[in-house]
Order: C-alpha cells, then structure tokens, then sequence
C-alpha cells in the first residue's frame, strides 16, 4: 500500500464552536495519538483526506506533515455525518514502518455462481494483521461455478504473503443456496396476503362540545451529532 502525504495544520481551538469553524475553513479537526505520546490535536484539508480514503481505502498509510516534522499515521476512527455524508472528526493512530498493525479489510466475492442459485455474503470485511507497507486495499473469494450447499469460511479467503487472519476462520463469509422459483415466490406472496382482517370495535361518538383541550402535534426533529472536539 503507498503512502500518503498529508499536510496538516496544529488546531489550538477545541469545542463545538471551533469544530464548525474548522471545517467551514475546510479542514477536518483531528486527534493524533499512541505509543505513549501525548494526543496532538490537528486540523487535516477535508479534499486530500477524503480523496486518500477514497483511492486507498480506511487503512490508508498517511505521512502526516506538521510543524516542520512527519509522523507516519493509519485512520483508526472515520466519523461521518449521519445526513449530510461529510467528514467530522478523524482519529489518526501513531504507527512505525517494520511494525505489524491490525486492520479490518473489505472482502469481495467474485465470479458467478451455478445455474439456479443464489449468493448471500455474510461477512464484508475481515480482520487481519499485517506489516504497515502490505495492507491490502480489499480480498476476494472466488464463488464461479459454486454449486447449491457450498459454503466459504473466513479461512479460505486467500491472503497475500504476510498476511495473518484474526477473524475467527470458521465466521461464514459468502453461502451459495438454491435460488427461489416463480412458484416459490408466488406462494409467498399468497400467504403474505392471507392474514385475516378482524372487525373494528365500536367506538362511541363524542359531541365536539364534550372534547376538551386541543390536539397536540409532535414534530420529529432532526438531531444532528454533536462536534467531536
């Protein structure tokens, strides 16, 4: 995996207030921390990160450039906002060259299974430990001509030289059953329908003159996350 050279800026500000300001500037408040050094509060441009995640990946290794000297760095935490999809807060774990780390990885499946089944993946990532220079960027598990019963374990995902499973290697990552027919489905679809519909009881009518106090109506309201400081 290369390396990716961020130029960061020290942030002396911290609190909500300064967060916005922050990234109103376009930058992104960060946290900088481990081996035993004391957390360094940065500000990272917001276009250099977010392409770096998206051209490398979440284990993306950053040469962090802060006040004349670098630091090489791995994002351990990505928060996001919920709604609006920008980056608001990071924190960045201190790592060495030579010194193995361990990263969660996105696994694809690929290829085409046989005839007549259907494909489910039930992990998309897996975790492993690796040297900090031979992250992979993704693994895949091949499923082509995979027939109906066929099952792929977390310990058949090939993995590159020096790379090391963490995920428990019996954790099912893709299954490969047989696909629903149309009568299958339409019989789904028939007992779906087939609930029975049981007759209201009787409400008694009330005079307008006998309803007292007016209705409330309750407004759900968008509650944003807070600033990370």
């Amino acid at each position: 995996m290369a390396e990716v050279r961020i130029n960061a800026e020290p942030r002396t500000e911290f609190g909500k207030g300064a967060a916005r300001r922050t990234r109103r500037a376009g930058m992104i408040p960060a946290v900088l921390y481990g081996r035993g050094s004391e957390p360094v509060h940065l500000a990272l441009p917001d276009l250099d990160f977010a392409r770096a995640l998206r051209e490398h990946g979440r284990n993306a290794v950053l040469t962090v450039a802060v006040s004349g000297g670098t630091q090489l760095a791995l994002p351990k935490t990505v928060v996001t906002h919920p709604i609006r999809n920008y980056i608001e807060h990071v924190d960045l774990l201190v790592i060495k060259r030579g010194e193995k780390v361990v990263v969660e990885v996105p696994v694809h499946v690929v290829g085409e299974a046989a005839p007549g089944t259907l494909v489910t993946q039930e992990l998309d990532r897996l975790e492993v430990e690796a040297d900090v220079s031979s992250i992979p960027d993704s693994l895949e598990v091949s499923i082509e001509d995979a027939q109906v019963g066929t099952q792929f374990q977390a310990s058949q995902v090939p993995l590159p030289d020096g790379v090391e499973l963490r995920t428990d290697g019996e954790y099912l990552v893709a299954n490969v059953v047989a696909a629903p027919t149309a009568d299958d489905m339409e019989a789904d679809v028939d007992t779906e329908g087939a609930g029975v519909v049981e007759d209201e009881p009787d409400t008694p009518a009330v005079d307008d003159e006998e309803t007292s106090g007016d209705r409330e109506t309750v407004a759900n309201i968008d509650k944003s996350s807070g600033d990370e400081s």
